[in-house]
């Protein structure tokens, strides 16, 4: 898909439209992969701003916030842990689709074409019903899928609380699509069929009359992350409802909906929210006898054990009594601020990663996403409380300082460079690097650098690395954050240059005034 350079950026209003999917066909349609926009992450400041107008309107007609900051950063840290993998491999759910579409297409839909748009608007929805109703029958892939259910709230955040695992399996359902629909066609409705999915979770929105129909709603969707027992196993739809309505698994809310797990896991530390179920499996498959029976721990519903249907005994979950308490716990504000502080400038240096990922070595990539999970798990111990947190946070510390000093990582905000950059220089070798130090080296677009104050003299001429007009840093104008990167690790220097200059034209631009220089 195109990337956020691209100039497939979406206009604010077909920002909002994708959001309800109410795109049209004429703007939508491309001939190509390569061409269809990243409507997901582009849709980043949407979710944003959506979820503050949930806050809003919550406070206003409940007369209480929406969001618990510990459920709410849970349900983010799985959203961020789920894109981790996109750092190393291809998406598998376009890789397998378009391997099926150039071996084994049947005939080719034209790309442009209405009809097809449709088509394939009904065909990728009836895909995601299925793909979720086994999510929900089949123990090995609710395993993935739990994790979208274990949060107790029920709000915008919610829908960030995404697995790791189960883009491994949703893909098969989409496969058959492939015999005759056109990989771009399939890749833009693939997104907007999850961008639907984000407004649905919240309970600001009580009832949308006759649209409660045909559309899956926020009504219908309470109902799908209910713990009741008229909640289990019902409206698994992704935009449309009629599936339901038509296979028989459509349920309307007609009292209060206890939202989570039908055994509540607890916990705000991601990797368990993650990965909890699948240890459960582990282990109930090898204390289970017989072949037979093991396979069925596996492909069964979670429900299952020896002498029990399929999927369980709707008798045996637990029953909603009105009185269940949300796990939470009796964390400071101030130590709730500290939290939200930290998550904040991970998170940038999380979107950062991801701008960057083409720079940067699998090593640095692979540190990186190291101290990812290493933040996620240790605001997750600090939510709880543990006696550990302590100790994993002052871990946590020392580790980013030791990569910041080792050049393998750069300040989370670019704009605060300057703040973070005079600690971290003086623990560092190259002050006595000179812009003038030296031949520059063709294979790098620049190798001169500047000493502290980091203001370049009118004498330094970057035009020998990058073969374009010199441009002459005058030390007017603003700052200008600069990286560039070597095999392993990713350097950072801060320059103080004139606005006009174009000598790094051929350079990518990540944002305003956030320049990345990495080898030809």
């Amino acid at each position: 898909m195109a990337t956020s350079e691209s100039p497939k950026d979406v206009s604010f209003s077909q920002g909002i439209r994708m959001m309800f999917y109410a795109m049209k066909p004429n703007e939508t349609s491309f001939p190509n992969l390569d061409e269809v926009p990243d409507y997901v992450k582009q849709a980043t400041p949407f979710f944003i701003s959506l979820m503050l107008l949930e806050l809003v309107l919550g406070w206003i007609l409940k007369g209480k916030l929406a969001v618990r900051v510990d459920d709410a950063l849970t349900s983010i840290s799985a959203g961020i842990l789920s894109r981790l993998p996109m750092l190393f491999f291809r998406s598998i759910e376009f890789s397998t689709y378009i391997y099926v579409w150039e071996k084994y297409r049947l005939f080719n839909l034209p790309w442009d074409s209405p009809w097809t748009w449709h088509l394939t608007f009904l065909g990728v929805d009836l895909g995601y019903y299925w793909f979720h109703r086994m999510a929900h029958e089949v123990n090995i892939m609710w395993a993935a899928h739990q994790t979208h259910h274990s949060s107790e709230a029920y709000n915008l955040s919610t829908a960030l609380r995404q697995s790791a695992l189960q883009v491994y399996t949703s893909w098969i359902f989409y496969c058959p699509l492939a015999l005759i629909i056109p990989p771009p066609v399939y890749a833009v409705h693939l997104q907007f069929n999850l961008l639907y999915q984000f407004w649905i979770h919240t309970e600001v929105i009580e009832n949308l009359g006759p649209l409660e129909l045909i559309l899956n709603t926020p009504s219908h969707h309470r109902v799908h992350h209910g713990r009741n027992r008229y909640c289990i196993d019902k409206n698994f739809a992704g935009t449309l409802i009629i599936w339901d309505r038509i296979f028989g698994t459509f349920e309307a809310e007609n009292e209060k909906v206890s939202y989570g797990l039908t055994h509540p896991i607890n916990t705000f530390e991601p990797l368990k929210v993650q990965f909890h179920h699948m240890h459960y499996i582990w282990t109930t498959f090898w204390i289970t006898p017989g072949l037979w029976n093991k396979l069925s721990v596996i492909f069964k519903g979670p429900g299952w054990s020896p002498g029990k249907p399929r999927l369980g005994l709707l008798e045996e979950i637990p029953e909603v009594t009105g009185k269940e308490v949300p796990y939470a716990t009796h964390v400071s504000g101030s130590l709730q601020l500290y939290a939200l502080v930290q998550f904040a400038l991970m998170l940038g240096f999380y979107e950062d990663t991801f701008a960057d990922k083409d720079a940067l070595s699998q090593a640095t990539l692979l540190l990186r996403s190291g101290y990812i999970i290493l933040t996620l798990t240790s605001i997750g111990f600090l939510m709880e409380q543990r006696p550990q947190a302590a100790i994993l946070e002052t871990f946590r510390c020392s580790v980013f300082l030791m990569l910041y000093w080792l050049n393998y990582l750069k300040p989370f905000i670019p704009s605060w460079t300057h703040t973070f950059e005079p600690i971290f220089w003086s623990m560092d070798d190259h002050k006595s690097w000179n812009c003038n130090q030296g031949p520059c080296d063709p294979k790098l677009w620049c190798t001169c650098a500047p000493p502290p104050p980091w203001t370049v003299t009118q004498d330094c001429h970057l035009h020998p690395c990058i073969g374009e007009t010199s441009g002459i840093w005058d030390g007017s104008g603003s700052w200008i954050n600069f990286f560039w990167y070597d095999h392993y690790l990713a350097h950072h220097l801060l320059f103080h240059t004139h606005p006009q200059t174009h000598c790094l034209q051929r350079s990518l631009i990540t944002g305003p005034q956030h320049w990345k220089l990495q080898f030809r």
